[in-house]
């Protein structure tokens, strides 16, 4: 696997060797020794997968304090324009953020490190999203930041005049009204 650093510590894209003839195509979309060789000793204890439409927005997503999370994700069918923000305190790219858009066709990977929030939208009729997260959720620690909150600048595609979230993501506070502490 190809493994391509961004502007922000500790994110990758992850892009695997894919293997096609008349069949099909194959690829390895996990191998531990290769991850922990190029990413780091991340150890993941859940996999989860949503299926969204077009328009959708998760987003953006974090877990608070010792229940953060790392996550490795992907999309298995359609496509999304994936999203991490970095919430570290104290880090140079603090609010700064990188996108990558993830494809059923590209097999393109997105790891994100503990301390940043997470969203997507979808650009396709429907998208199935795949990822692992190295801690277990925890309903009490879920957190979210708006997702267009102008101060991160993140270019969301324009969704046919449409962006459809969930009750609780509109109501998502701005990253600058999140105290500190929270994010820790």
């Amino acid at each position: 696997m190809e493994v391509i650093k961004t502007e922000i510590e500790g994110v990758f894209i992850l892009e695997p060797r894919v293997f096609c003839d008349s069949r099909g195509y194959f690829f390895e979309s996990f191998n531990l020794r290769e991850f922990r060789e190029a990413v780091g000793d991340v150890e993941f204890v859940q996999d989860n997968e949503s299926k969204s439409c077009r328009g959708v927005i998760r987003g953006l997503h974090f877990q608070k304090g010792p229940h953060a999370q790392a996550k490795l994700v992907r999309v298995v069918k359609g496509a999304v324009l994936d999203v991490a923000v970095d919430i570290r305190p104290g880090s140079p790219t603090f609010g700064k953020h990188v996108s990558v858009i993830l494809t059923g066709d590209n097999h393109r990977q997105f790891f994100i490190p503990r301390g940043m929030a997470h969203g997507f939208m979808v650009l396709s009729e429907e998208a199935v999203f795949q990822y692992k997260c190295d801690n277990y959720y925890c309903p009490e620690a879920e957190a979210g930041i708006a997702w267009d909150d102008p101060d991160l600048s993140i270019k969301w595609p324009a969704a046919d005049g449409k962006v459809i979230l969930s009750e609780k993501d509109k109501k998502n506070p701005r990253l600058a009204e999140i105290p500190q502490d929270i994010l820790l």
